[in-house]
């Protein structure tokens, strides 16, 4: 159902305080913790003895202890202590699962083996440790399946219609603004530009812009998650084809992580840089992101609820439609060689 051997974002590591942190993530519950090195702990939610969820109970000594009776997890799975009894039986363990704390995102590896450990580091989110930027997270549970988050992420020519109050714009403008989709067997990437256009809502709030200015757009998909990097410069004031350029920047992280096949969590950051005149731009652009991805959810459990109402009904594509498209054939082609993985496994078997 949902591409493996992946690292899927779990949340922040400002969730992990004093007390459990329980997740349905691809079907499986999971509860979270901090371990006594500091790092995370993810296992099953569920007591080997009677069932009861482990999110249940506490946090101690870098375990988690069972709040019906009492036995103590280490960050392994394996009960380590049974209250009143001296002998552990070997079978009283949960499964554990490789989670990793990186540039603040807590990433957890799902794989198409129970018990094999990833062979590749959790992606890096770069923006986060950058001196030139500060940023805040975010987070919101969605009643959509994962990949029309996607559809919508992939495709920003909706912005000037949707979200007119703060990142929107000319609709006219999106529409037709210069799209270039490339990408290989993994990863989506699509640019647009918008030049000598007027700033949105968001970006003048945020910078002192006097007049017309050339917009960014550039999306980079990947299974698990993506990166937007959006912004503007005074019209003609640099090359949009200069990585280095200047100007407005808003760096975007999208961790989208299926829940179940219909619900999905999606976990996002905002890193913005600021002006001289407006060192402290964060919090009016965290606001409006925020009001951003709210209207975005409306919309696509909106849209989720008409596809389910008119089910079958035809569905055509247009312009913009290529960078999503793209990437639903990748995870396509994920799924389809793991139930290949299975059939040859179960046929060896």
């Amino acid at each position: 159902m949902f591409p493996l051997n992946q690292w899927y974002v779990a949340g922040f590591a400002s969730e992990l305080q004093d007390k459990p942190l329980a997740r349905v993530l691809l079907n499986h519950p999971v509860v979270m913790f901090r371990t006594a090195d500091g790092g995370v702990a993810a296992l099953e939610d569920r007591c080997c003895h009677r069932s009861v969820p482990l999110s249940c109970g506490t946090l101690d000594g870098g375990g988690i202890r069972c709040g019906y009776h009492g036995l103590l997890y280490a960050a392994s799975g394996q009960c380590i202590e049974i209250p009143g009894q001296t002998k552990i039986p070997g079978k009283a363990k949960v499964a554990a699962y490789p989670a990793v704390v990186r540039n603040g995102v807590i990433w957890i590896w799902f794989g198409e083996q129970p018990g094999v450990q990833p062979d590749t580091q959790p992606p890096e989110l770069a923006a986060h440790e950058d001196a030139r930027y500060r940023y805040k997270t975010g987070a919101f549970h969605y009643k959509a399946p994962y990949q029309l988050i996607h559809d919508n992420l992939l495709d920003l020519s909706h912005v000037g219609y949707l979200h007119g109050k703060t990142i929107g714009g000319n609709p006219k403008v999106h529409m037709e603004a210069p799209t270039i989709v490339s990408g290989d067997e993994e990863h989506v990437r699509v640019v647009r530009w918008m030049k000598a256009s007027t700033p949105p809502a968001t970006y003048t709030s945020a910078w002192p812009f006097k007049g017309l200015v050339d917009r960014w757009q550039e999306i980079e998909f990947h299974t698990t998650h993506l990166h937007i990097f959006t912004g503007a410069v005074e019209a003609g004031a640099e090359p949009l084809e200069n990585p280095q350029r200047g100007g407005f920047h808003m760096r975007g992280f999208h961790g989208i992580t299926p829940e179940t096949a219909n619900t999905s969590h999606y976990f996002w950051s905002m890193a913005s840089s600021s002006h001289p005149e407006q060192p402290d731009n964060i919090d009016v652009v965290y606001q409006q992101t925020e009001q951003t991805f709210e209207e975005d959810r409306v919309l696509i459990e909106a849209q989720y609820q008409n596809m389910r109402q008119f089910d079958g009904a035809a569905i055509i594509d247009i312009h913009v439609d290529a960078g999503a498209n793209r990437a639903r054939r990748i995870i396509a082609t994920q799924i389809a060689a793991q139930l290949s993985d299975q059939a040859s496994a179960h046929v060896a078997a």
